[in-house]
């Protein structure tokens, strides 16, 4: 971008004039307080020669723990142990296929995407040019990002682990080592923000852009790389990225309420039904969330118990209630607090992914524990039924449009 073009604000629509900024700055709304671009997150920018480093470190690490076991579990002279892909498969062949392709998706799928994409884009900056399919792959990084749930997957190792040295024997293997260097290459990985690729891309090989339209309209900033596109009109796409334009998210409050009245209603199912099954030489019993949480405080583990609590009890009720508080007040033109309901749209886009927590813990649970007649423990319909309420939840928040938020202070209504 060059000096003195106009950017938009994500959250409420403000505008602003770009200017470059110095190594590990941000500019800001004054309005909402959202980051309107910043050059790279954390301390200088790097180069993309560091770049290609880390994301091929990163890819090298996936493979390892995709391909090893994370730990293996020994009882009474039997021992258990899976990979990730292992314990997906059994979901699957538990007829349990939802779950399978949840976790598939969230750990597996959608971290390669990015990464490999990351790789790709990297390694051509590192040529001097932008590679063929620059600006969807920086598209492809953005929108698997948000799905990729590499950190809460390495939690969900750990509560597992911890949660299975009173049934048995725990082993490390690689694969536990490869998922925690993952994780911290995933966080370092998180600096190279597309938008911030972008504009990096358009230093180290500059190419010119469309002519902006010249049709009177008032500017759409692209939800993608940020570009604001003066004259352009409501479906055409963006002079930078090719995303398709919109002022606002077509029928944001009509998906909102739709997604989350089907989330709460799956709610009461996911808390009440088992989301495992136990089977052994006692006998045969279920557990719920909230009887895992009890467990957990019983045997001595209260940290284990209040994370359980908080990601698969507080955080989903919480997203529950600020998304209908968002969507409630935005639909009748309240304006009240704009910028208290703005942080409340952010925060509920941060703390949406914790929620597989659960999940996770249940996928590897059910593929470790499998001691023939001793124990076994088998997904439940509650597992089914809260992952669907972690899915909807998320795309519920991505739906909501937050400059709906503030346009009534700019006299625009949306009821």
């Amino acid at each position: 971008m060059t000096e003195g073009e106009p950017v938009g604000c994500h959250d409420c629509g403000a505008l602003y004039r770009w200017r470059p900024l110095a190594d590990g700055q941000r500019a800001r709304c004054t309005r909402c307080g959202n980051v309107l671009y910043r050059w790279f997150a954390h301390g200088p920018a790097p180069t993309p020669a560091s770049m290609v480093a880390v994301t091929l470190g990163a890819v090298l690490v996936y493979l390892i723990a995709q391909c090893f076991p994370i730990v293996e579990l020994e009882m009474n002279g039997l021992t258990s142990g899976a990979t990730l892909l292992q314990a997906i498969g059994v979901l699957w062949n538990e007829r349990m296929e939802v779950i399978a392709a949840m976790v598939f998706f969230f750990a597996v799928a959608f971290p390669a995407l990015e990464l490999g994409a990351l790789l790709y884009v990297s390694a051509g900056l590192l040529r001097g040019r932008r590679p063929p399919g620059f600006h969807l792959l920086l598209r492809v990084v953005q929108g698997a990002r948000h799905w990729a749930m590499t950190e809460v997957l390495m939690i969900g190792i750990l509560v597992t682990a911890i949660k299975m040295t009173s049934l048995a024997r725990v082993i490390p293997h690689p694969g536990l080592f490869a998922f925690a260097a993952l994780t911290i290459l995933a966080a370092v990985a998180l600096r190279y923000e597309p938008r911030a690729l972008w504009a990096l891309g358009e230093q180290i090989d500059p190419a010119p852009r469309p002519p902006e339209e010249a049709a009177p309209a008032q500017p759409i900033d692209c939800h993608a790389c940020g570009l604001l596109n003066g004259g352009a009109c409501e479906g055409r796409h963006c002079r930078r990225c090719g995303a398709v334009l919109h002022r606002r998210i077509p029928n944001s409050i009509t998906w909102t309420w739709a997604l989350l009245a089907a989330a709460a209603m799956l709610y009461v199912p996911a808390n009440i039904l088992p989301v495992m099954y136990t089977e052994s030489i006692g006998g045969t019993g279920g557990d719920t969330i909230m009887s895992g949480v009890v467990l957990f405080w019983e045997t001595g583990s209260p940290g284990l118990a209040i994370v359980i609590f908080v990601a698969s009890v507080l955080v989903p009720v919480s997203k529950l209630v600020a998304l209908a508080v968002l969507a409630g007040t935005a639909q009748w033109g309240s304006r009240w607090a704009p910028a208290g309901r703005t942080r409340v749209y952010r925060m509920v886009e941060f703390i949406g992914r914790w929620s597989m927590l659960d999940i996770f813990v249940v996928t590897l649970t059910v593929a470790l524990v499998r001691f023939q007649t001793l124990a076994v423990i088998t997904a439940g319909p509650g597992a089914l039924a809260f992952g669907c309420v972690v899915i909807l939840t998320m795309i519920a928040s991505s739906r909501f449009d937050p400059r709906l938020i503030w346009d009534p202070l700019n006299g625009e209504s949306h009821a």
